[in-house]
């Protein structure tokens, strides 16, 4: 039982992965698509879905930094639609303001070259999400309760 951690762009995807325990999350990919063409990424998800007998997707939800919901948001809650009717599998939204951000500090700190940050970062963020989301589910076990977002 694995999770998937989905940063959703409009035209690249981050993938990380968790382990077996739902403790550590790890950067996968990142799939590179046509614009708004979302379809697209039915297929290498449901690969990943099937190979790794993932039974939960993170997606990283974008909301604006007063917490409203904007046009990426409401792109990504329509994507989180298609995933759920199409593979049948819990997709819970976490919140990923500033992930981006703090994915490209990781990669500065790491004293990366802007090509290579280019190709790094949305499967570094995809990462921060499901970590961040492995983190609060944990604790919300730990003190007895547990609610998605």
């Amino acid at each position: 039982m694995r999770y998937l951690g989905l940063d959703l762009g409009t035209r690249t995807l981050g993938i990380s992965i968790s382990d077996t325990t739902q403790t550590i999350a790890s950067s996968l990919m990142t799939i590179r698509f046509q614009e708004s063409d979302y379809q697209s990424l039915l297929e290498p998800i449901g690969k990943l879905i099937t190979e790794y007998q993932i039974t939960k997707i993170v997606l990283g939800l974008p909301k604006n930094m007063n917490n409203s919901i904007g046009d990426r948001a409401k792109t990504t809650l329509a994507f989180q639609t298609l995933l759920e009717e199409t593979f049948s599998i819990p997709v819970v939204m976490q919140d990923e303001r500033l992930s981006t951000v703090e994915a490209t500090n990781y990669l500065l700190e790491a004293d990366m070259s802007r090509k290579k940050r280019k190709k790094k970062v949305d499967k570094i963020a995809a990462n921060i999400i499901l970590q961040t989301y492995l983190d609060k589910e944990r604790e919300e076990l730990k003190n007895g309760r547990k609610n998605d977002i």
